[in-house]
């Protein structure tokens, strides 16, 4: 590991004071970074302690009806906050569906949004990687490309983005509130993450010395409470990232779809709104000719980067699943396998 300077910051304004520093990066609870670290891939020159910074670990129900969730709640608090599961309770399911307990335990919402991409390429540093080294190559082209992307992809990455917790927040139009030292910006999620171009080392749209401070769901969010779940399918149930998951919320009127939110992981280097199967949705009955119509539209531009093309049908079975289960209504217990297409409907009483 390369020598850093380390600084704690006692506010967000010597947070981002410190951050437009060259090489500076900020650290809370480091369940990524210093993954990244040890293994070469990223050399900070500078690392900024924000886990002490005051007002941001709440979670907080705004007057208008939406909810607030500062950059460092942990996730496993968020996962568990009664009245924050029954109001959104596929972001709580994708949650409980990702990494381990003691993981949870330790990582904040704001790292997760910003966690970097798992392709085994980019973690090896003896291998060529646009995304670690621009213009080097990308030895995952023609290499092992079973988990990588089937959407939104270029010649020069190929990698997908990581996170579940993104997946039901792009589908529920959440905002990432961003601060620095000129002020507070505010950006949808949905346009947050960069697809890879010719530039796949530029992830997101932070600049320099901007901190992510929260992240925001809007009142409308609150309507899919009723009918919404999230589907994870991956290698291992117990700790593994998705192949493919999917989150799908719906709002029923009168035996119709009156309103519905897909999104798609594991199948991008962003969380990956499916705005036209929500389309096709909508007005429809609730059924499988609907359901696997809309998964058709999703995936009408997947192509597969390499030995993946089993994604593309499997990500149109996960929808079909997510959509039909969503369509059967939120359970009341939350699943002892969250996200688990092989769940049963029983567990903590989590929306209760």
């Amino acid at each position: 590991m390369n020598p850093f300077d380390y600084t704690r910051a006692g506010s967000v304004a010597e947070a981002v004071a410190a951050g437009v520093s060259p090489g500076a990066t900020f650290l809370a609870a480091g369940t990524n970074l210093l993954d990244l670290m040890k293994g070469g891939v990223t050399r900070p020159d500078r690392l900024i302690d924000i886990t002490r910074l005051p007002g941001l670990d709440r979670i907080e129900t705004l007057p208008d009806g939406g909810s607030r969730i500062g950059a460092l709640v942990r996730n496993s608090d968020l996962a568990h906050d009664r009245d924050f599961a029954k109001r959104y309770p596929a972001v709580a399911e994708a949650l409980l569906s990702g990494a381990s307990a003691q993981l949870r335990n330790a990582a904040t919402t704001g790292g997760n949004v910003m966690q970097r991409t798992r392709c085994a390429y980019f973690y090896d540093t003896a291998s060529a990687c646009n995304k670690r080294d621009p213009g080097a190559g990308c030895d995952a082209r023609g290499g092992e490309t079973r988990l990588n992307a089937i959407l939104g992809w270029s010649e020069h990455c190929v990698a997908t983005h990581p996170s579940d917790f993104c997946v039901p927040l792009v589908a529920l139009d959440a905002v990432v509130e961003i601060e620095s030292a000129a002020g507070r910006r505010e950006v949808p999620l949905e346009a947050f993450h960069q697809l890879p171009g010719d530039t796949p080392q530029i992830e997101t749209v932070l600049s320099p010395g901007e901190l992510i401070v929260a992240i925001r769901l809007p009142p409308a969010a609150a309507v899919f409470s009723g009918h919404a779940r999230y589907l994870k399918v991956r290698d291992r149930t117990s700790y593994a990232f998705a192949v493919v998951s999917a989150a799908a919320a719906l709002r029923l009127e009168g035996g119709r779809i009156a309103e519905a939110r897909v999104a798609l992981g594991g199948v991008a280097l962003k969380p990956w709104r499916a705005r036209a199967a929500e389309a096709v949705l909508l007005g429809a009955a609730p059924d499988e000719a609907a359901f696997r119509a809309a998964a058709e539209a999703a995936l009408t531009e997947a192509r597969p980067s390499g030995d993946n093309a089993f994604k593309i049908e499997l990500a149109r079975r996960v929808i079909r699943r997510a959509l039909t289960l969503a369509a059967a209504g939120t359970p009341d217990r939350l699943p002892a396998l969250p996200a688990s297409p092989f769940a049963v409907q029983s567990g903590v009483p989590a929306y209760a």
